[in-house]
This record gives C-alpha cells, structure tokens and sequence, in this order.
C-alpha cells in the first residue's frame, strides 16, 4: 500500500468528519491571480505582403507597399504570436486604436 493510500484508508477510517467533508468537497477553480502581471506582447496586424530584398532596398518616403487586406477590413490581434481577436482600426486622441469586434475562440485559432 503506498503513502496515498494510506493517506486514503486514514481519512475513511479516521473521525475528522472535516476532513472527509474537505475531500468530498468539489475542487474550486484555479486562479489565475499569480499570472496577472506577467507582460505580453500585444501586436495589431493591418495586413502583410512579401518583398523582395531589391524591392526593400529601394524604399524611399512616399513609397506606397500594398498590403494583401482590403480596406475596411478587420485587422488581426495577436497575443505573443497568437491570434486571439479581430477589430476595426480607430484614432482615440491622436492615437491609432483597435476596436475588437470578434474573439476568437481557442478551437479557431488551432
């Protein structure tokens, strides 16, 4: 018989009607409290293209790069990488901004 259980038959045999009822208990919920201050990376996709080095090289101001999203289309909100929600692009007070329109559930993202 191993420590759990022994640990097992003690608390069935044992008077700690407070320990029987604690094991009997259902398991609350983990918090997620300790993880709430760790930083991550925040990043808003408008959209993506692929260049060649050559074409890199020779961009000036006013070089115009098209990009493979149509205008007016949800941007891409990614945490660390992953995609996790969609928005509108906005300006909050000179500020570009993103309004999320749509989460994506952890089943789409793969």
């Amino acid at each position: 018989m191993d420590a759990s259980q022994r640990g097992e038959e003690t608390e069935k045999k044992g008077s700690g009607g407070a320990r029987r009822a604690a094991a009997a208990a259902p398991p609350r919920s983990p918090s997620l409290d300790f993880v709430a201050d760790v930083p991550l990376e925040l990043t808003v996709e408008v959209g993506s293209t692929r260049l060649r080095v050559r074409d890199v090289l020779a961009l000036e101001k006013g070089s115009v790069i098209e990009l493979d999203r149509a205008s007016g289309e949800p941007a891409d909100v990614l945490v660390n990488g992953r995609l996790v929600a969609r928005g509108e692009l906005s300006v909050v007070d000179d500020r570009l901004a993103v309004t999320v329109t749509e989460v994506i559930g952890a089943a789409r993202r793969g």
